[in-house]
């Protein structure tokens, strides 16, 4: 089932071509820190759904005119996102039965956590856009917490015996995608070369451990590192046995 973010990101698209001068066109990028001047709006949703939708724009956005000449730039741009909040929020209750609304859309100067990242391709010129999406639904009443003195609980199906190496430290790694090249190409690779993996940018990322994949998810900007939002996650054996070739 669809997510309130990429509704938005339908949404955007299409009324970003449709409302902006030159009808650019909005894709999916990797992440990158944006400078000094940054702005952005957030809206607070709440309903089936609830949580906290940022975006962040580029500020050199605002030199390019999009929202219309002798219009006040930045306020087009809130004027604009709050559309594309309320859009998103009615495709949602359209398409999954889902309800909810904007409680609430102010300004905001940056974050630093980013969900998902895209480009605005207006003519020759680009501009990165952020996106910081916390709307989930509603979580549970909380369990009450352990004692601070009990014993951590193996995972669910796992030998209590493994209480033993959850303290044990293991590298883990990103894999964006892979390729299979022959020799010759390999060896002819040089600064300035592009190569192509079997991935699309919007497909999720594999979190590895030895050889075995543990988790996915998609790539996040966190304080102007890398990250992954974990989406996936195999099961607490099958991430035991990402450790046999390592012992």
């Amino acid at each position: 089932m669809k997510s309130y973010l990429e509704f938005w990101t339908e949404v955007a698209a299409s009324l970003f071509s449709q409302a902006l001068a030159g009808e650019p066109e909005l894709a999916e990028s990797l992440p990158k820190p944006l400078g000094p001047g940054a702005f952005g709006f957030a809206a607070t949703i709440a309903g089936d759904e609830e949580g906290r939708f940022s975006v962040i724009l580029d500020p050199a956005i605002l030199d390019a005119v999009l929202v219309g000449e002798g219009v006040d730039q930045k306020a087009g741009w809130g004027e604009l996102l709050r559309e594309a909040a309320n859009a998103a929020a009615g495709e949602l209750l359209a398409r999954t039965g889902k309800k909810c609304k904007v409680e609430k859309f102010e300004e905001i100067t940056g974050e630093s956590k980013v969900s998902r990242a895209f480009q605005l391709k207006a003519g020759e010129r680009s501009f990165v856009i952020l996106v910081r999406d916390e709307v989930r639904a509603p979580r549970p009443a909380a369990q009450p917490a352990a004692r601070l003195d009990d014993p951590p609980a193996p995972p669910a199906g796992l030998s209590p015996g493994i209480n033993l190496l959850l303290d044990v430290e293991l590298e883990v790694s990103l894999r964006f995608g892979c390729k299979e090249l022959p020799l010759g190409e390999i060896l002819d690779l040089g600064p300035g070369d592009v190569v192509a993996l079997d991935r699309n940018v919007t497909d999720p990322v594999d979190l590895i451990v030895g050889d075995k994949i543990v988790a996915r998810g998609e790539v996040v900007l966190v304080s102007g590192n890398f990250g992954l939002r974990v989406t996936e996650v195999a099961s607490p054996r099958k991430r035991l046995e990402s450790i046999r070739c390592l012992f």
